[in-house]
């Protein structure tokens, strides 16, 4: 259904109601701990991950963004072993001697390591990346703003068409040797990693704190009681 929708077959109100429906059972089902399965990703699914990046807005509408789309087992070796060593050295350690995540018992917590462990020694496994990079100079602040957009519309729509995708830049502790195995030019800088493939299992249930919780009104602290 998500490939054969069009404006001759649907209505414009109903294609924006069902666009509507689709992403926001995609954002609520959305779990990044999936494990990928090394099948092969058609092409096609793929084209249509990246259709949907581009239709993100970017500041000015400049489009500056580059996605580099990887299935070279070289290349995957090369920067996995990079986010293995980030994982092992730096972050498993901060997470191991931490408190859980908002909303998640130590049980829950421990699953969630244990899958970001797992990913960790199989990224390299993933069938494809995608690797969205941003052309200009060094990154500041406000760059994201021109490339997060287009990430969370291809993590949509991998979810919207049954693919386990997740965003992750743990890499970069790595940057300048991660970006000279993807070939980058000194004027791109890649801003994530996106594995892409068949999850293991069914989708479930994103683990959010209560709205209540991070949403203030007018003021820093202050309720905010629509809710």
């Amino acid at each position: 259904m998500f490939a054969r929708l069009t404006e001759s077959s649907v209505g414009a109100n109903a294609k924006r109601s069902w666009k509507t429906t689709l992403l926001s059972n995609a954002a609520r089902a959305q779990n990044p701990k999936n494990d990928r399965r090394v099948l092969p990703v058609p092409n096609e699914l793929i084209r249509k991950i990246l259709e949907a990046g581009v239709c993100a807005p970017s500041g000015g509408n400049m489009q500056r963004w580059r996605f580099l789309v990887i299935r070279d087992p070289e290349v995957k070796e090369t920067v996995g072993a990079l986010y293995k060593r980030a994982w092992g050295e730096q972050v498993a350690p901060r997470y191991r001697s931490g408190e859980p995540a908002p909303g998640t018992s130590r049980e829950q917590f421990a699953r969630m390591l244990a899958a970001a462990e797992y990913l960790a020694n199989h990224i390299h496994e993933a069938p494809v990346w995608i690797v969205p990079c941003l052309e200009g100079g060094t990154p500041t602040r406000t760059s994201g703003s021109s490339i997060y957009p287009a990430v969370e519309n291809m993590l949509l729509a991998a979810r919207a068409l049954g693919l386990g995708a997740t965003l992750t830049r743990l890499y970069l502790q790595f940057e300048k040797e991660a970006e000279a195995a993807f070939g980058l030019p000194p004027n791109v800088h890649s801003y994530a990693l996106l594995p892409i493939g068949y999850p293991v299992g069914r989708f479930g249930p994103v683990r959010r704190v209560p709205l209540t919780d991070v949403v203030y009104g007018d003021r820093w602290g202050q309720p905010y009681r629509d809710l």
